[in-house]
């Protein structure tokens, strides 16, 4: 499903959208480790407006008065999509600093002045503000630091810090995030690619983007079978328990330069591939353990040649208040 964060402002009587956030990695990771971007760069109109309604209705019920932050799933069959309330928290957020960044408004002051008395109208505060620029929210992770450490995502949270990026494209704001955070997305070079069984059909499309950026793909007997399907070229290397010449033989030779790792979550699944991930993080080498991670990669990527600066001043006063 994919996770969405939002948050709003309530004086009990109006509610506003301070933003809407789609997480980039799918729930199940831990949102303070998942990047986000506002606005959302894949929901329909209509599943943002259902959104927003549950929004209006849940601080009503609720009667919040000041900041509000709710997650939630969607969940997508076909055409169809179903939202799904995760949790409400009558509080402000992690994302708060973030969503004030992006849109030029200060939610803690608004709220703040809302928890005594100063309802939103008298402030001025009365509609969304909707970005024409994207920004994309990333976390921080300390692996560097602790060498050995299993780097996949998950419910438990690991990140120590954020960081954000800016562009007028979805591609430029993400590849910018990555700069932040110290991620390096390589230019060209071999991609490593093993994804679990339900990651196989989305890693098509992945795999298809790094082709079109000119990178070479390897990758284990699985996913290679599934990609040589679609007539992706991709040549086959052995996982570690099938025996030498493997996968963690090329990543310590400087053989690889991004890895694109996802396991089922199972405890074998996981220790057999660990070894992978373990060796990555010792030789430097970027690695995405989801495919919704790696498939912004390749957006990333193909923005990387034309990014530019941007005053957030200049970008805030573009925006309707």
């Amino acid at each position: 499903a994919i996770e969405v964060d939002v948050d709003a402002i309530s004086d009990r009587e109006t509610t506003v959208v301070g933003g809407i956030m789609e997480h980039i990695e799918e729930a199940g990771v831990h949102s303070g480790d998942s990047a986000c971007v506002l606005p959302p760069h894949s929901l329909p109109p209509k599943m943002i407006d259902e959104i927003r309604a549950a929004t209006h209705k849940l601080a009503t019920a609720l009667q919040v008065c000041g900041l509000m932050n709710i997650q939630y799933a969607i969940k997508r069959h076909g055409d169809e999509f179903t939202l799904y309330v995760l949790e409400v928290n009558p509080r402000a957020s992690r994302t708060s600093p973030f969503v004030s960044k992006a849109t030029g408004r200060s939610l803690a002051k608004i709220a703040a002045k809302t928890m005594v008395g100063v309802t939103l109208k008298e402030q001025g505060v009365t509609a969304e503000v909707w970005p024409k620029h994207y920004s994309v929210k990333e976390s921080v992770f300390p692996f560097n630091r602790f060498l050995g450490v299993d780097i996949v995502l998950g419910p438990e949270m690991k990140s120590t810090g954020e960081v954000m990026g800016v562009g007028k494209t979805f591609g430029e704001a993400y590849v910018k995030s990555q700069l932040g955070a110290g991620t390096r997305l390589p230019e060209k070079g071999t991609v490593f690619i093993s994804v679990r069984n339900s990651d196989k059909p989305k890693a098509i499309a992945v795999a298809r983007g790094l082709c079109e950026l000119g990178f070479r793909l390897i990758a284990t007997k699985g996913t290679a079978a599934v990609l040589r399907e679609q007539g992706i070229t991709v040549d086959v290397v052995n996982k570690v328990q099938d025996g030498r010449p493997h996968i963690v033989d090329m990543i310590k030779n400087g053989d690889i330069d991004l890895v694109i790792n996802t396991v089922e979550e199972k405890p074998n699944a996981i220790a057999d591939s660990r070894s992978i991930r373990t060796t990555t993080l010792a030789q430097r080498v970027t690695v995405f353990t989801t495919i919704a991670g790696a498939w912004a990669a390749v957006e990333g990527m193909r923005a990387m040649k034309a990014l530019d600066v941007y005053a957030l001043q200049q970008l805030h006063a573009s925006l309707v208040h």
